[in-house]
């Protein structure tokens, strides 16, 4: 048996420890390669789930085509609305899930300007909501960043309860903590089976069945299930994402904007129209506050993106950018 045949027997065993008992995982998809990876497992695992993806909108085209393609397997797409807030849902089958954002990123971009690597609005609102009190399955490796290393595990409560830490102490259940203040697990048994079942209700719980897994690991699984994942991966991206991350490179934006130009004018016109509303707002009330846009050099949108890209020759950081801001 491989190293890699290990690992998977692994992750099916995951997928079947931890199954909830009354209802499906939540299955994270992405429209990427770890997300091909979680979604093929739980059809090896013979578990029950559902697949949810969350509509970005700044998603590149051939991921939300690739998206639709993988969802279309599950059923016929149907449209309804969520019964909490209303947001839009597809549904195709009784298995696939896009959700639909109450705003787009323009409109944040619009109302908030534009989200950085300390101010990550764009994430909250756009990818991370959804599965709420249902055992979440992501396809979150340590190898992808330090930052994963550090605060993921085989389980992570993302945001526990005192409730949750007193539940595991009381039982005896080995737990570690993350530096944002998230519980960590790192077995299988059946004491961390419990904990689990304590947690996912009223906490944002993780199971990451591919926690340990190598990038070689990812394609070599891939290609044996016969998956070719993610279009833009032939076209040389490592990493799938939104057009215009800011956890991107300076130079990963650039080319974000050269493929998809399109997705750089959205962008410009809603910075336009955060200065020209927001900013000019702030400008009546406080009138300190439009030397503060001229110490930015933030003259248009144009100078507001080069900023934020990160070609701005005033070189203001992001400190002295929210410190400003904090004032107002």
């Amino acid at each position: 048996m491989t190293d890699l045949d290990k690992k998977i027997e692994k992750a099916i065993s995951i997928y079947q420890t931890f199954e909830p008992k009354d209802e499906p995982y939540y299955v994270c998809y992405s429209g990427g390669k770890d997300s091909d990876v979680i979604r093929i497992l739980a059809d090896l695992s013979g578990v029950n789930y559902e697949l949810h993806n969350n509509h970005t909108t700044v998603d590149a085209p051939e991921t939300v085509y690739y998206i639709r393609e993988v969802m279309s397997r599950y059923g016929e797409r149907e449209r309804e609305r969520d019964p909490q807030d209303g947001h839009t849902i597809y549904r195709y089958g009784t298995q696939g899930f896009v959700h639909m954002p109450l705003e787009t990123m323009w409109q944040l971009v619009a109302g908030k300007g534009f989200p950085t690597r300390t101010k990550r609005f764009c994430c909250e609102e756009l990818k991370e909501k959804g599965g709420k009190g249902r055992l979440c399955v992501t396809g979150v490796r340590k190898a992808e960043s330090v930052n994963r290393a550090r605060n993921q595990g085989l389980v992570t409560v993302v945001s526990p309860k005192a409730k949750d830490r007193k539940k595991l102490e009381s039982e005896n259940i080995p737990f570690g903590e993350t530096p944002r203040g998230g519980l960590v697990m790192n077995t299988d048994n059946d004491e961390s089976r419990r904990g689990v079942e304590h947690c996912y209700r009223t906490s944002k719980t993780l199971i990451n069945p591919i926690i340990d897994w190598t990038d070689d690991d990812v394609w070599d699984f891939l290609h044996e299930n016969g998956c070719e994942s993610n279009p833009l991966y032939k076209k040389g991206y490592t990493r799938i994402g939104c057009v215009g991350c800011p956890m991107s490179r300076k130079h990963g934006i650039l080319r974000d904007f050269e493929q998809w130009p399109q997705y750089k004018n959205a962008y410009l016109r809603s910075a336009d129209k955060y200065l020209n509303v927001v900013c000019e707002e702030r400008c009546k009330t406080n009138p300190g506050y439009r030397e503060k846009l001229i110490k930015w050099g933030w003259t248009d949108a144009e100078h507001m993106m080069r900023w934020w890209i990160g070609d701005d020759p005033h070189q203001i950081t992001l400190e002295d950018y929210f410190g400003d801001l904090e004032d107002y």
